[in-house]
């Protein structure tokens, strides 16, 4: 890696069916999911290597994530070339 930092995955907070239809926010998650590596291309492996941090236990895929993977991707090929 060339200094770049990776980026954070983001979750959607749970929502209480008390608070009715209110749009959910967003935070920080644990790392990014198996099913968007997948979208971008990436192994466990190879996405531990470049530093992204991986949550093996979430089975969403959200596409502001898959958005940030392709973007820090890009950004590494750019760099390298």
């Amino acid at each position: 890696m060339v200094g770049k930092k990776p980026p954070k995955a983001l979750v959607k907070t749970p929502r209480l069916i008390s608070q009715g239809k209110l749009p959910p926010k967003w935070r920080e998650g644990r790392g990014f999911s198996i099913l968007e590596l997948k979208e971008v291309g990436l192994t466990i492996d190879k996405a531990r290597r470049l530093g992204l941090y991986v949550d093996v236990r979430r089975k969403s895929k959200h596409e502001v994530n898959v958005k940030l993977l392709r973007g820090f991707l890009e950004s590494l090929r750019k760099d390298t070339s």
